[in-house]
């Protein structure tokens, strides 16, 4: 594993003042984000800007998946039915025009949380006249009846991540499978949804191995996509097996926009979640 971060991976330091009335509203709510569940090296600079990706359905995962932060759990409590109000009571108070919902992976649910994904964009909706909701799907076992309940509800943009290529998918996302998120994605997107997926690099990936992913990605129906740098949360998590430079981000997202795709954010820094309104105000303009 690479000793350290490169230069490319260094930011200035950030006024926390923002980030802290970020942090203290959420509390209030007794709300979760992904940003801090997963670690994300961009939680101070969202938070800075008064943003957040809120996880619903509790703050541990039914799966253990080699890449991600989450605690995992067998045992889970049931959904909270207060949770959608009190998000889009925050999202509101934190000034979203565009809110972002992930969850955990919640197999022990009989529809895998969809409608608690349901509820939650209805009560933003309800609640901020005009938002716009990205939702981050776990895959819901591939389930399309679960899918249908989230698609009801009419989410401006659904986000599955296919995470990384075919042959890594059993170490890395190892309760997933890389044809069920195809699948997943695919089902959205003949809905008629705007479907958006996402991949980490460096995790041992071969370009070719990248590109039939990407190309997989197009032949589902996935327009948006995002890819970034894997980073390990702990030394027990899956390696590093190499840091991406940022001229090879910029090679590749030229050559996704040419696969098709209509919009492409690729960079050492972006996560599927960072600044999504902005890559959805450049699809819809491309």
């Amino acid at each position: 594993m690479p000793a350290r971060l490169p230069n490319w991976f260094r930011r200035p330091l950030l006024p926390g003042t923002t980030g802290s009335r970020v942090k203290q509203l959420l509390g209030q709510h007794g709300l979760h984000t992904v940003c801090e569940g997963a670690k994300c090296p961009n939680r101070a600079a969202c938070w800075h800007d008064a943003a957040a990706a809120f996880l619903i359905l509790g703050d541990t995962c039914t799966r253990d998946c080699g890449f991600c932060a989450i605690p995992h759990g067998a045992v889970l409590p049931p959904p909270d039915p207060g949770e959608p109000q009190r998000l889009a009571e925050a999202a509101a108070g934190m000034g979203l025009r565009y809110v972002v919902v992930t969850s955990v992976t919640r197999d022990d649910l009989p529809d895998g949380g969809a409608a608690h994904f349901a509820a939650t964009i209805h009560a933003l909706r309800a609640r901020i006249p005009g938002v716009e909701v990205e939702v981050l799907i776990p895959d819901l076992q591939g389930d399309t009846t679960a899918l249908d309940i989230v698609l009801a509800a009419q989410p401006d943009i659904l986000n599955h991540n296919l995470e990384t290529v075919a042959r890594l998918q059993p170490t890395v996302r190892p309760q997933a499978d890389y044809a069920r998120s195809l699948g997943v994605l695919r089902y959205a997107a003949q809905a008629g949804a705007r479907v958006k997926s996402g991949l980490m690099l460096g995790m041992g990936e071969t370009r070719e191995e990248l590109m039939a992913a990407l190309h997989d990605l197009r032949a589902a129906g996935v327009t948006l996509l995002t890819l970034g740098q894997y980073l390990a949360p702990s030394a027990a998590h899956h390696p590093v097996a190499r840091f991406v430079p940022p001229e090879e981000f910029a090679a590749l997202h030229e050559q996704a926009l040419a696969l098709g795709f209509v919009a492409v954010a690729a960079g050492p820094q972006v996560r599927s979640s960072y600044h999504a309104g902005e890559l959805v105000a450049r699809g819809k303009v491309s």
